[in-house]
């Protein structure tokens, strides 16, 4: 699949915004410990798609009923569905100067991953940090793409190809009007 960049600046990729707020200094600390044992922009990524994955709860595993939105919010509290770890993750990727987009797919639920784009390359990385018991099998890979989900198409699952410099509009909507998770699932967008 090619990914398209719903903006052609690439400089958008790395911008803050309310929800990819990488000047937070909760964010900031975060950069630096992650730096610490990261020599490169290959190493850092990695470490920093790991840290997300496995160090913050999927909240709807862990059953955490907290709803949170703003990438600091989600590296403070360790807690967030799969848009507001992938808000975290673009918010690290972005605040080490690594391009950074958010792009979704479509299962009963809108499901959210980040892409990013590595010096040296040409082409976007899509990478999938959702971890918990489903996507446990997620990994960061440059060579092919290992998420957490594939698609089937038979059953009207789609793989979207936009490189979103911001959060979708639907998206960051459903989860700022969610009082709670259970709200939260009534919210879900079903298609962008």
């Amino acid at each position: 699949m090619e990914l398209i960049q719903n903006t052609p600046d690439l400089a958008a990729y790395l911008a803050a915004d309310d929800a990819i707020d990488h000047e937070h200094p909760v964010v900031r600390r975060t950069v630096a410990t992650l730096s610490a044992d990261a020599p490169d922009a290959y190493a850092y990524a990695e470490a920093a798609f790991t840290f997300v994955r496995d160090a913050i709860p999927y909240s709807v595993d862990s059953g955490d009923p907290r709803v949170t939105w703003r990438a600091s919010d989600v590296l403070e509290t360790r807690t967030g569905i799969c848009y507001a770890k992938s808000h975290a993750l673009v918010a690290l990727l972005r605040a080490r100067g690594i391009p950074a987009a958010l792009c979704y797919q479509k299962f009963e639920a809108v499901h959210g991953l980040i892409a990013l784009k590595l010096p040296g390359r040409e082409r976007w990385v899509r990478q999938d940090a959702r971890g918990g018991e489903a996507g446990a099998g997620a990994r960061f890979r440059l060579d092919r793409e290992q998420l957490a989900f594939a698609v089937r198409p038979e059953f009207n699952e789609v793989d979207y190809p936009v490189l979103f410099a911001e959060p979708h509009p639907a998206v960051l909507q459903c989860l700022r009007d969610a009082v709670d998770r259970p709200r939260l699932a009534q919210l879900l967008p079903t298609a962008l």
